[in-house]
């Protein structure tokens, strides 16, 4: 008995200790990692650590959208004054410099052909446009089209194997989604930040003509403009436009031009070299308490007409200073802003019922728009 005892004690020593050498020599052989320490843990650890994104990250979506973003820098021919041959001229105002103007921003490759969407105030008057995309390669552009009520533009460039960015849905964004600023500020090079959308259909800044901004929290600063606002996923929600700062840096309040609005200039410009808009003729405004006072209107939603064009579509149709505007086209009219919108949606030519509360009394009258006039633009850093 004690013989089959030492038998069987020995026979399980060795047991273990085979699995000991094996489990520290030769792991796999029973399926088990190997445990690894020091420089050589940090050496088999380091391949799976590039290739997993880390919690959090918007690294693909970074990826995905810059290299469809472009720098864009513009020069304009120094304007003589037509005084400068003048000695007392020189003798006041000095030797006026001939330096050509330069500028700086942003843009987005949107088709494979070579458009580009961006800011209509970064190429404005601008005599050569060069476009550097972000793999180094650079090139002349020219302007398709211009819309200055929006503020966008149309450049084109002629490149092979152009990277091409995915338009995202602006309508579906909501308050709270994250989203990246792609652009070149300060000149620095390609430059993402994130941050927040703080609110949507900005409108009544003062911008432009047509406003329906996406605002957001991701820093955007001189240089952005014309840049990308997207989506997580990397798809074009806006063009970054405008900041509001009292140091001319960013304080966490940028605009973006929503890429629905940008999708239609972009098929007008380049299906027909333009934007064509309706246009009634009319000074409207806002519905306020003096006005309503002033005019005897007892209406409390709709926009208030002081002041028609002689001759203009309004005009011919039979509306009146001291009208109300209460519905185009059975859409609901709540402000200036918005009743120049509908308006611009009206097809020239064709005519649009237009609901009109007059000395309190409803009244619906057809509207035949005209082609709305291109704006005479104040000149723009």
């Amino acid at each position: 008995m004690k013989r089959l005892w030492l038998l069987f004690s020995q026979t399980i020593t060795v047991i273990l200790a085979a699995y000991f050498v094996v489990i520290t020599l030769k792991p796999q052989w029973i399926g088990r990692a190997a445990p690894v320490t020091g420089a050589v843990a940090l050496i088999e650890a380091a391949p799976s650590q590039v290739s997993n994104t880390p919690a959090g990250s918007f690294r693909a979506a970074a990826q995905r959208a810059s290299a469809a973003v472009v720098s864009i820098n513009t020069s304009k021919a120094a304007r003589r004054n037509p005084n400068a041959n003048d000695p007392w001229f020189r003798f006041f105002f000095g030797e006026q410099g001939s330096e050509p103007q330069t500028g700086l921003g942003s843009g987005v490759i949107v088709s494979p052909s070579g458009y580009i969407l961006t800011n209509n105030h970064v190429v404005e008057g601008a005599d050569e446009i060069e476009v550097v995309l972000n793999d180094s390669r650079s090139t002349r552009a020219k302007i398709i089209g211009t819309d200055p009520d929006t503020d966008l533009a149309i450049l084109k460039i002629e490149l092979d194997k152009l990277p091409v960015i995915v338009l995202g849905n602006s309508d579906n964004a909501q308050v709270g989604d994250q989203v990246l600023a792609i652009g070149n500020p300060f000149g620095v090079g390609q430059t993402v930040t994130s941050g927040i959308v703080s609110a949507l259909g900005r409108n009544q800044l003062g911008i432009n003509t047509f406003e329906n901004f996406i605002q957001t929290d991701a820093a955007i600063n001189p240089g952005n403009s014309g840049g990308a606002l997207v989506d997580t996923n990397g798809n074009l929600l806006g063009i970054n436009t405008a900041i509001y700062s009292r140091s001319g840096g960013n304080m966490g309040i940028g605009f973006a031009i929503p890429v629905s609005t940008a999708k239609l200039v972009l098929e007008g410009i380049v299906k027909d070299g333009q934007i064509t808009r309706g246009w009634i003729g009319v000074e409207p405004n806002d519905l306020s308490p003096e006005l309503a006072e002033t005019f005897d209107v007892k209406a409390r939603q709709g926009v208030i007409i002081t002041g028609v064009l002689q001759n203009g579509p309004a005009a011919q149709a039979g509306i009146r200073p001291g009208d109300v505007i209460v519905k185009i086209t059975n859409q609901p009219v709540t402000d200036v802003a918005n009743l120049l919108a509908l308006v611009a949606s009206l097809k020239p030519g064709v005519p649009a019922r237009f609901s009109v509360e007059r000395k309190n009394q409803p009244l619906d009258l057809d509207v035949t728009p005209g082609v709305r006039p291109r704006p005479r633009v104040a000149g723009r850093r």
